[in-house]
């Protein structure tokens, strides 16, 4: 199931409004200067005469077109966004920085603006998301083995009970219920479209999830108190494979994971649902009565959207695929901007 183009006139019409709905679902190649672009770029418009429209990058490049170095249409719509990129750079340049809206002023930013543009695309404010690096510095210490009075301050943290308060927001449990020889261990994975936050044990993937996922931390409470309260940081065999191949997915390399995933978690329905969707090829996708059909089940549509919803093993196991019937982008949890995100990179495995 493929999202289908509008007529060239709704769409030329959404290139000079630059409607964002069309972001990574639609591309126009212009005929005058031979360069596509996303329908939000910034450029000024091109004639409605030399427009071309595509559904995919690989069709606009096998058109001869080449992609516009303002709107990077190939690479995620953050690139090409100045105040995202200026921001990103002095964060990766100061990551134990304790960044305040002032400090966003100061370097001539509109912080309403910042808010806006980050929220839009990382699902999460600036200020948030230089909170949430400050608290990997923290994790990292504990990982190798630190105490907890040094992550709390290696994480910019004056205040024990509010680095207390932040770690068990985010990861489900207090720091110091984090051990080194745990039967468990998670740490997190860079990726295009974020951090995520990955778990496993010594033979498997128990759990990989963007931390902006709601009840992250109610998911990974459950998943520790599974393990009998057995759960540290650091990295098992499972975890460096997951973050080896997704670092492959997303260079276009790898469509399929082949990590090992864990098998005693879910009902059987769940666990009947998650093959389903893993059969899915990576540039498709499907309506949850399709899937509903495809498991033989065709009335158990509700059914299908809980078990698609309860999936923790984003990305590996493609909850993504799944769309409504009227090819709308339906609720992801890791945010509808990464859903549309990951639709549009799958397309050139189609």
């Amino acid at each position: 199931m493929l999202f289908s183009l509008p007529d060239p006139d709704t769409l030329y019409d959404a290139l000079v409004a630059r409607d964002a709905s069309y972001d990574g679902r639609a591309y126009v190649g212009v005929t005058s200067t031979g360069i596509f672009c996303r329908l939000t770029c910034p450029a000024r418009k091109p004639l409605r005469e030399n427009c071309r429209f595509f559904t995919t990058t690989a069709e606009c490049i096998a058109d001869g077109f080449r992609p516009c170095k303002r709107c990077h249409p190939i690479g995620t719509s953050a690139e090409a966004d100045p105040v995202i990129a200026r921001l990103l750079s002095v964060l990766d340049s100061e990551p134990d920085r304790r960044w305040t809206e002032g400090d966003v002023e100061t370097m001539g930013f509109d912080t309403s603006t910042v808010r806006r543009v980050f929220r839009r695309q990382f699902g999460m404010t600036f200020i948030q998301m230089a909170r949430q690096r400050r608290m990997r510095m923290g994790a990292k210490t504990l990982a190798e083995g630190g105490k907890v009075i040094e992550a709390q301050l290696d994480a910019g943290f004056d205040s024990p009970s509010a680095f207390r308060a932040s770690f068990a927001k985010l990861l489900g449990v207090a720091p110091s219920e984090m051990r080194t020889d745990a039967m468990l261990r998670a740490d997190f994975i860079d990726t295009p479209l974020g951090a995520m936050i990955a778990v496993s044990d010594a033979k498997s993937l128990r759990m990989l999830e963007f931390p902006e996922r709601k009840g992250l931390a109610a998911q990974l409470k459950r998943i520790f108190e599974t393990a009998n309260g057995s759960m540290g940081f650091g990295r098992f065999e499972a975890t460096d494979q997951v973050a080896e191949e997704l670092g492959d997915f997303f260079a276009g390399k790898r469509s399929t994971f082949d990590v090992p995933l864990a098998q005693n978690y879910g009902t059987p329905f769940q666990r009947e649902v998650w093959e389903a969707l893993r059969k899915i090829p990576a540039g498709e996708t499907r309506s949850y009565g399709q899937l509903a059909a495809e498991i033989g089940r065709p009335t158990a549509m509700r059914p299908v959207a809980s078990a698609n919803g309860a999936n923790q093993i984003a990305l590996v196991i493609p909850c993504h695929r799944v769309i409504g019937a009227d090819g709308t982008l339906t609720g992801y949890a890791g945010g509808l901007w990464r859903k549309q995100k990951l639709i549009e990179i799958e397309r050139q495995f189609r």
